[in-house]
């Protein structure tokens, strides 16, 4: 660098140990030097509106007996992004573990044990199932 250009620099020294490259205001430290207390205040501004703040409590979901309810309720999730009422996160991993339950379901159908199993024993069925698949292919 120039001379000029380090007598444009600020004078303080980075956590790091090397001097800071930032140009130095009238007082011959940059901006954050000369207001150490500024950094996290506007790192906390921006922190806070990034945040996906939600307006009210979503409605609880239904009952996931069959692939008909899992539907409705990842529809349901839909709109409870929409309205703000569920954070995009939390619709994310909602939306996840729904998706699991739908497989589940078409894995049972798969295997079709007699319908008057309880739906838990139908779903530990499948996976046995489905461990034992597992299995096979290694």
């Amino acid at each position: 660098m120039s001379a000029k250009n380090l007598e444009s620099r600020c004078k303080a020294v980075a956590k790091s140990g090397k001097p800071c490259r930032a140009a130095a205001t009238a007082g011959g430290l940059c901006f954050f030097h000369a207001n150490p207390n500024k950094a996290s205040e506007l790192g906390r501004i921006g922190g806070k509106s990034n945040r996906h703040a939600t307006t009210g409590v979503a409605d609880p979901l239904p009952k996931l007996e069959n692939a008909v309810a899992v539907s409705n309720a990842l529809g349901q999730l839909f709109a409870d992004v929409q309205a703000g009422k569920t954070s995009p996160k939390v619709a994310t991993t909602l939306a996840q573990l729904l998706s699991l339950q739908l497989r589940a379901f078409e894995a049972i159908a798969a295997v079709s044990p007699p319908q008057n199993l309880s739906l838990g024993e139908r779903m530990r069925i499948a996976m046995l199932k489905a461990e034992k698949r597992v299995e096979e292919l290694r």
